[in-house]
């Protein structure tokens, strides 16, 4: 019927919305698509049951499923936040030492900013940050071998893991695809989270490059906790709940703006 097929057809368009954006607040949903406020919830609650999306109280936000999708959807997504994210970042990255970078989207914005540090030596497990700093005068850059995710161009595989465990490095700059309420950090792949673990255990100084709309997202591997994150670099939207785990686990939090 066509009533039903108008409802079908904007939750198509809310769940296009949500893969893009991360998060959304029923009321800008309302005024997005021409509707009331009770008609959205009805639209997200009907895609929260086939376990599309996760509902918080005024809105909704994209579930995290088993797999990245792809690199160029993913940097849209709180694009600007990264950016500010990136400034600050690179004003806590040393001249003259070493670096060990993960692949994401947010590390990608950090890395771009480095182009006027001088006496960096960098590892990363990803050959398209790699490709993006690789002509940098004051840099020198390190892939491991390994398996290349498509999707990312991430560097995947045991070999990778061995390769990296080699370097002790002075700073880790990682990202993570959520935080949970607990102040794990998740990843979607295993082989993935196997890499930065390896980043982690061998860096003196570990800084985590995260948007506040990471923070409550579902994955399903966790790579670590924010007790072994030095320094959290965020942006002005960082909720309490995670601004009050940094205070208890001594994490020095940054907000960008």
């Amino acid at each position: 019927m066509k009533p039903n097929r108008t409802v079908t057809l904007r939750q198509t368009a809310i769940l296009k919305h949500l893969k893009q954006n991360g998060r959304a607040l029923v009321d800008d949903l309302a005024d997005m698509f021409g509707t009331t406020p009770q008609t959205i919830r009805k639209d997200l609650n009907a895609l929260a049951s086939v376990n599309q999306i996760a509902r918080f109280h005024g809105g909704a936000a994209l579930v995290g499923g088993t797999e990245y999708i792809g690199f160029r959807v993913r940097e849209q997504i709180a694009r600007d936040q990264k950016e500010q994210i990136a400034g600050a970042v690179a004003g806590l990255i040393p001249n003259t030492s070493s670096l060990a970078i993960n692949a994401g989207t947010t590390t990608v914005a950090c890395a771009r900013r480095l182009a006027h540090h001088i006496g960096l030596q960098v590892v990363t497990d990803s050959v398209f940050l790699a490709n993006e700093i690789r002509e940098f005068i004051g840099l020198e850059v390190i892939v491991p071998a390994g398996t290349v995710r498509k999707s990312d161009g991430a560097i995947l595989g045991e070999a990778a893991v061995d390769f990296i465990r080699q370097f002790r490095v002075d700073t880790a700059l990682i990202g993570t695809a959520a935080i949970a309420p607990d102040g794990a950090m998740l990843d979607y792949d295993l082989r993935e989270a196997a890499v930065v673990r390896v980043i982690i255990e061998n860096a003196r100084n570990v800084i985590l490059a995260a948007d506040s709309m990471k923070f409550g997202r579902a994955a399903p591997v966790c790579i670590g906790h924010l007790d072994q994150v030095d320094t959290l670099v965020t942006d002005a939207g960082c909720p309490v709940a995670l601004r009050q785990i940094c205070a208890a686990k001594g994490v020095r939090l940054v907000t960008a703006k």
